[in-house]
């Protein structure tokens, strides 16, 4: 039986944790873009994420316009969690595999993403979790 998240986020909520603990602090814009979300549909993210206590979003220091998204302590925990979570997953999609073959459909997967890239202008208000 293939492994179950046990996380309380929702996948797009474990993305954010997952950029903020690449970069924490980083640019709603700049995870919006990672995301492949636009405005609104980062916002909303944002929104929900802090009113979960996984984030906070504060001005930025040199640009009072933007806005910068950090992790909480509670934030920092989930990540861990979904760290665990995905690590599962991804074990159990990968089982029987050999790394060569991964990395043909990782590759694969990749040229697909490259061929046919999202333009978010064309859909500035996607929010992933509606």
């Amino acid at each position: 039986m293939a492994a179950q998240p046990s996380s309380e986020v929702t996948p797009a909520q474990a993305g954010l944790l997952f950029i903020l603990g690449k970069q924490d602090g980083v640019l709603m814009g700049e995870a919006g873009a990672a995301l492949d979300m636009g405005p609104a549909g980062i916002s909303g993210l944002v929104d929900r994420s802090a009113a979960a206590k996984l984030v906070e979003r504060r001005a930025d220091r040199e640009d009072g316009r933007a806005w910068r998204v950090w992790l909480t302590p509670k934030g920092r925990g989930v990540l861990a969690q979904a760290k665990t979570d995905t690590a599962a997953i991804n074990a159990t999609l990968t089982e029987g595999f050999t790394n060569a073959e991964i990395e043909v459909v990782a590759r694969w997967l990749k040229s697909i993403q490259d061929k046919f890239p999202r333009e978010i202008s064309r859909d500035t208000t996607r929010d992933p979790e509606d």
